[in-house]
């Protein structure tokens, strides 16, 4: 039978103890105990099928040599509905050998037919890489497996254009690189007889609708090459996969859904750090006068961790897991620390490595960080540690969600709800060594939405995961996106077909700005350069991070959050080296630091503004008004706090002249009547204080709704905004022209609201924490706040608002 996936870690150190021992000795580090709740999730057989009648021998017997001995029935359904030319979805649970549902009918084509080629799609490089491995171990002649992406030397790429029959990329160098260069892949495109996009779940919001497009384009050049490909999607469990693959590819998808691998048992831990004495919290009011839970596009990196909050009532979730962390490797369990955020994976593993060096001079050495921005090299060099087993604990962020097939650790720690349940299950499923018992922690940070989860274990694990959202009719994607395929041949009138709804409308908008020109032929791209197209929605190129003394690369930082990371003065983490940033050059991409250790750490703080476009639909509730609409919002970074990292108290704040980002998206508002504020019993003078606290826990909470973060939408709030003329509450998709989550939060506003306002109310502090109305990106130092009153602007909201 197969084992769970293709390459498992190697054996390493023997198994430690068992999961419901090892979480017992967690438990018992502490005079309370820190567990909320523990959920057991049955061990399950497997279901195997005979091997379809199509395989080859030569296949089954190259599968059977790693150890697969027949296919698991849902990978034989999804590789049959392919193998007769089906596109199809299989959407099942993390190592449950998705890989063999595409491989098999991939590989068996290849075999079949010496000139058809298979295109393998993933959302990152490593995952790429590892499936190079996993194809290139069945060492089947004449398939020539090869990755083409950033890190391909020059040198070998024409050799891949025309001799690669199984070439594995990403969609961006599918957008950059292929795309463009379709002439020189004419040979390639004319013979493909496969798309796979693998982790198709990963595909949402501005991102996903990206790529839907460069999907389509990939289907327009295929065809002008006479190639109708078949399309085979991998995704982990989620909502409606079909609907969504189809929103995807533009095509009709079969989805496979029913998982029939063998599955070890997860103990799962929901875990709440405990509170700290009260001398602990600090503040520093400054109370503005529309006050906002950030406005730029945002980016896991962003999240800069839980020193981020002013006042630390709970122990900080990174300070926990790096404990956590540490005692499971001293234990001689393997673990994967999931962390946010790029600095918090830092920090976890030199604190990790720091109190095992305490304990055990050099067995620091078995833990490391991995994160995005890392040099190839360090990497892959990463990978090889873990898979080979000098590593035994790695603190990562979701990079590696989706990388190396992680699967056969004994331990998950997962630092703060990952914003969906979707990847939440991703997460824990990296553990489970063969089908043994596993461990999995969900540490809470101190927010309003893990505070809620750990409390409400029924929306964990009595919840359906979500569906993925993306809108491949967004304007901001659908113009430039034509504009791209124009580029690559003259759009016509059927193409337009091709791309959907509002293509006709777009192609119009791109002739009246000039970017277009009609012919009877078609629509012509006009300029000599290409459009700049971001898909990933980072706002723009990335930067470089540059050691002034030595010139050496370090890594790199996305664009969009430059501003927040390394502006002047900003301190930068980089495998557990301190550094402060001496210059950002914006212009260049490149900022350059020093080597220091500083005993405080930075904080950027930004100011929003925030005005109406239009109002798309609307509910009047009396004196409470639901809207959805455009707006745009005005965003800069104005200054940065320094703080001491051992009180987290500020020591001073520091001006920066960086300049003004503007982002039109859609947003979700809710206005309420003066006279209801006042009935209600807030006062005018807390007005300010209670919409600001609604809004924080609002924005906390929409992920229990829509297939997002808190990082991926922002918000703001006023006593009297010029617009509505009255006290209002915004809620704003963080990606130009929105992403599809203030549609969401719109559509289920009584039940994403009655969540806040129950989290709020349960919440055991008496003037509101991170917990409940506290922001960890508050632009504005999470003031002023006022706990009790945003429950009664929220009551007013529910019982005014239709169910």
């Amino acid at each position: 039978m197969e084992s769970s996936s293709a390459a498992t870690v190697s054996a390493g150190p023997g198994p430690g103890p068992a999961p419901v021992d090892l979480l017992r000795r967690l438990r018992a580090r502490g005079a309370a105990d820190p567990v909320t709740h523990v959920e057991r999730v049955p061990a399950r057989a497997g279901v195997p099928a005979p091997w379809p009648s199509w395989a080859p021998t030569e296949l089954r017997a190259a599968f059977a040599r790693r150890g697969v001995v027949a296919p698991w029935q849902h990978q034989a359904e999804a590789a049959t509905l392919a193998y007769e030319g089906q596109h199809v979805v299989v959407a099942t649970g993390t190592a449950s050998g998705k890989s063999l549902a595409y491989q098999l009918p991939a590989l068996a084509t290849l075999l079949a037919d010496p000139r058809a080629t298979v295109l393998y799609l993933a959302p990152t490089k490593a995952l790429a890489a590892d499936q190079l491995r996993a194809v290139a171990t069945l060492e089947l002649e004449g398939v020539r497996p090869a990755c083409y992406d950033g890190d391909t030397p020059r040198t070998e790429r024409e050799w891949i254009r025309r001799h690669s029959r199984f070439v594995l990329t990403n969609p961006d160098m599918l957008h950059h690189g292929i795309l463009p260069g379709h002439a020189q892949w004419s040979g390639f495109l004319r013979r493909l007889a496969y798309v796979v996009i693998d982790e198709c779940h990963t595909y949402r919001g501005v991102f996903g609708s990206h790529v839907a497009h460069v999907l389509r384009r990939l289907r327009r050049q295929c065809a002008r090459f006479g190639a109708t490909p078949v399309f085979v999607l991998a995704s982990a469990t989620s909502g409606d996969p079909a609907t969504a693959a189809g929103r995807l590819t533009g095509l009709p998808v079969t989805a496979v859904t029913e998982d029939a691998s063998p599955r070890g048992g997860v103990t799962f831990a929901l875990w709440e750090p405990p509170l700290l004495p009260p001398e602990s919290s600090s503040s520093s009011p400054v109370p503005p006068q529309a006050t906002g839970d950030g406005s730029s596009p945002p980016a896991p990196s962003q999240a800069t961790g839980d020193h981020d909050e002013l006042r630390q009532v709970r122990r900080s979730a990174l300070r926990e897991t790096a404990d956590l962390l540490a005692d499971t490797v001293a234990e001689g369990v393997r673990t994967l620390a999931f962390v946010r955020s790029r600095k918090g994976a830092e920090v976890v593993a030199a604190n990790a490595r720091r109190a095992l060096d305490d304990a055990v001079p050099g067995l620091g050495d078995r833990v490391a960080a991995y994160r995005g921005g890392y040099l190839r090299e360090e990497r892959r060099e990463l990978e090889r540690a873990l898979l080979h087993g000098d590593l035994l604990g790695l603190a990562s962020t979701n990079a590696l969600e989706l990388g190396v097939d992680l699967v056969g650790l004994d331990a998950v720690l997962i630092c703060g709800y990952p914003g969906t349940r979707a990847s939440l299950w991703q997460q824990a499923g990296r553990a489970g060594r063969s089908g043994q018992e596993a461990l999995a922690v969900l540490v809470a940070r101190d927010d309003p939405l893990d505070t809620y989860l750990v409390h409400h274990p029924e929306a964990i694990f009595g919840a359906p995961v979500e569906a993925t959202v993306l809108d491949p009719a967004n304007p901001y994607v659908l113009a430039p996106q034509l504009a791209c395929a124009a580029v690559e041949a003259p759009l016509t009138p059927a193409d337009l077909a091709l791309f959907g709804e509002g293509a006709k409308e777009a192609v119009d908008e791109l002739v009246a700005a000039g970017a277009l020109r009609q012919r009877p032929t078609g629509w012509y791209w006009r300029h000599r350069e290409r459009p700049e197209v971001d898909l990933r929605g980072e706002g723009g190129a990335p930067v470089a991070v540059v050691e002034s003394s030595t010139g050496r690369l370090l890594g790199t930082v996305d664009g969009g959050s430059s501003h927040f990371l390394l502006h002047s003065g900003a301190v930068y983490l980089h495998q557990g080296v301190s550094y402060v940033v001496d210059q950002l050059d914006l212009a260049d991409g490149c900022a350059l630091v020093r080597a220091e250790e500083p005993d405080w750490s930075t904080h950027a703080r930004d100011v929003t503004d925030l005005s109406v476009v239009s109002v798309r639909s609307y509910v009047d509730a009396g004196p409470v008004g639901m809207f959805l609409g455009e707006v745009d919002v005005t965003s800069q970074v104005v200054s940065y706090q320094r703080r001491r990292i051992a009180t987290g108290e500020v020591i001073d704040t520091r001006p920066l002249d960086l300049p003004t980002r503007e982002l039109r998206t859609v947003a979700v508002w809710f206005t309420l009547s003066p006279q209801s504020l006042a009935l209600a019993g807030v006062q005018p003078a807390d007005v300010p204080g209670a919409l600001h606290a609604a809004e924080h826990a609002a924005i906390g909470l929409l992920p229990l709704m829509a297939t997002c973060d808190r990082w991926d939408i922002g918000g703001l709030s006023t006593a009297l905004h010029p617009d509505t003329e009255a006290p209002t509450v915004f809620v704003y998709d963080g990606h130009p022209g929105g992403a599809g989550f203030a549609e969401r939060a719109y559509g289920t506003a009584a039940a994403w609201l009655r969540a806040t306002r129950d989290a709020i109310a349960e919440c055991g502090c008496e003037t509101g924490c991170p917990s409940c109305v506290q922001s960890p990106k508050c632009g504005n130092g999470n003031n002023p706040l006022s706990k009790p009153d945003a429950i009664r602007v929220l009551d007013v909201v529910l019982t005014n608002l239709p169910a």
